[in-house]
């Protein structure tokens, strides 16, 4: 989160928290004959070096334990302080493991590494920063691999934590912290509403902590010298970052403590049990070779959202979801409080080429009179702030069967320019037990033929059944039907009953066909169908 980073920089600069780290130590590198990157075991495996091949000059700035390129995560409680050692300048700070190390110096333990001279893997267990010696209950994984002068970098955070059940409200993630040399000062980056149309890019003013925010719809930012030389960060999807500068610009190395400060930001819940993962990329070059770069590659923002096993970085606010992980390919919203509201993440897609929009979604309200209606607001070109005069609202049934609203936002006259952010209500409020569970949002229609019946099924020796479906039309791989995803439901009786969502199936596709292994119940007779979904083809991944 933007105001925590600052503070953490602010106190290394100027309560000189830190003695300067010295010679790096125990490093694994990558070379292609381009760059040259490598990480530091001595530091979590964090991201300590990168060069162009052939050169020593890295442009990461290794000053103390809280710079780097490294995975860095904020969840509740705060203050958080488990083990009261909490250290006295940090007596507020979150839950808050770092790659490289706490506050005191005391580095991540390093759990597993490879490197094959194609891919790094590094694991460890990073420490919390504002306590002593703690370290998170979780674990940290990176894979770095190179291509041209790109570094690409996976990054995974599987939580363990066993000192807090409850689901916190979503805070800004860092994805990552990326840390330069005091010679990459002029920060860069597209903040206008017409993304990957070659508009004029923002040099941004230097900016100390509190670092500046902004909107940075092509998903990129690059600190750049004077020569306008330097390192980009493209996170795909990710529209809203932070940067700066501290200290004395145009000087300093590795170990000096000016430095320039990017980072892409997604606003997450982290569960206590969550798995989470995203993909970056480091680019080596000019401003117009990284912008080039970015523009070659296939994300563009869009509304698509399907809950197919995450969130999509969707949060709450006055509301809690079911918790990690997602089942049945959902989220259940809570509808037990007034004004439950579930908020898109920033965005950047025209009005005028998404005049509708697609909710499918199925409710279960014990008292649906005066509470079973919906209503979707949007935000138009970042200008903050939402209204009644830009929103729609729609009945919604309370059978607890899906069903797909159909929203035509262009017939409100409030609706154009570049939508930058959504908000949906799902219900005015609700009782204990009231949910919603909602599959997608998404201005890409649904489906119009629904359902698929299985061809056959055959037994399997070890009791596993085997179950067919015919595709309709073409096949795709990972696809069924026309760049159709399915959804597998079951129940005992074909005529009456609800269809329920059947989970832990394998799904093999062959030439027009499903096929897809499960464990029927031990008793009765098993009806299923396929429900037919979004065309997922141009999703985020």
């Amino acid at each position: 989160m933007s105001a925590s980073r600052s503070a953490r920089l602010l106190s290394v600069v100027a309560l000189v928290l830190f003695p300067s780290v010295g010679a790096l130590a125990a490093e694994s590198y990558l070379d292609n004959g381009v760059v040259k990157v490598g990480v530091d075991l001595a530091k979590g495996g964090s991201i300590t070096y990168l060069s162009p091949s052939g050169t020593t000059n890295n442009i990461i700035n290794n000053h103390d334990l809280g710079r780097q390129i490294q995975q860095s995560y904020y969840s509740g409680p705060q203050p958080y302080n488990p083990s009261n050692n909490v250290h006295p300048a940090w007596t507020n700070w979150p839950w808050n493991p770092i790659q490289t190390g706490d506050v005191y110096n005391h580095p991540s333990q390093i759990l597993a590494h490879t490197n094959d001279s194609h891919t790094l893997y590094v694991k460890c267990r990073p420490m919390q920063w504002a306590l002593n010696n703690v370290p998170g209950e979780c674990t940290f994984e990176s894979w770095l691999s190179l291509t041209g002068n790109v570094v690409i970098v996976s990054n995974r955070l599987l939580n363990a934590r066993t000192d807090a059940t409850q689901q916190f409200s979503a805070r800004d993630q860092e994805l990552p912290a990326v840390y330069t040399i005091g010679k990459l000062y002029r920060l860069f980056s597209y903040a206008g509403a017409a993304p990957f149309t070659g508009g004029a890019v923002t040099n941004f003013p230097k900016t100390p902590p509190p670092w500046l925010s902004w909107r940075a719809t092509e998903s990129w930012a690059a600190l750049l010298d004077t020569n306008h030389w330097g390192l980009g960060v493209y996170h795909p999807g990710a529209l809203q970052f932070i940067g700066g500068f501290a200290g004395t610009p145009g000087g300093g190395g590795p170990s000096d403590a000016p430095t320039g400060y990017m980072s892409p930001v997604h606003r997450e819940i982290l569960d206590s049990n969550i798995e989470y993962t995203y993909t970056y990329h480091l680019i080596l070059g000019t401003l117009a070779q990284i912008r080039d770069w970015v523009y070659a590659q296939p994300c563009r923002p869009r509304c698509d959202f399907v809950f197919e096993s995450n969130r999509r970085h969707w949060t709450y606010q006055q509301t809690t979801d079911a918790g990690w992980p997602l089942t049945n390919h959902r989220v259940r919203v809570n509808l037990a409080s007034a004004d439950p509201q579930m908020w898109s993440p920033p965005g950047a897609f025209l009005a005028s080429a998404t005049p509708k929009l697609y909710i499918r979604a199925a409710y279960q309200i014990a008292h649906p009179a005066g509470r079973a209606t919906g209503q979707l607001f949007w935000e138009t070109n970042g200008a903050g702030g939402l209204s009644e005069a830009r929103s729609a609202k729609f009945p919604v049934l309370a059978d607890g069967q899906f069903h797909t609203y159909e929203l035509n936002l262009a017939a409100s006259n409030n609706y154009s320019g570049v939508i930058t952010q959504l908000r949906f209500d799902p219900a005015f409020n609700g009782e204990t037990g009231d949910f919603v569970d909602v599959k997608a949002i998404s201005t890409l229609p649904f489906a119009n033929n629904e359902t698929v019946p299985p061809t056959h099924a055959s037994a399997q020796t070890n009791g596993v059944v085997i179950i067919s479906f015919t595709t309709l039309s073409g096949t795709a791989a990972g696809f069924i039907g026309k760049n159709l995803l399915y959804d597998l439901e079951s129940r005992p009786n074909l005529l009456t009953g609800s269809w329920q969502g059947v989970t832990g199936f394998t799904n093999l596709t062959g030439n027009n066909a499903l096929k897809t292994f499960i464990t029927p119940p031990a008793t009765g007779t098993s009806f299923f169908r396929l429900i037919e979904r979004l065309d997922y083809m141009s999703a985020y991944k």
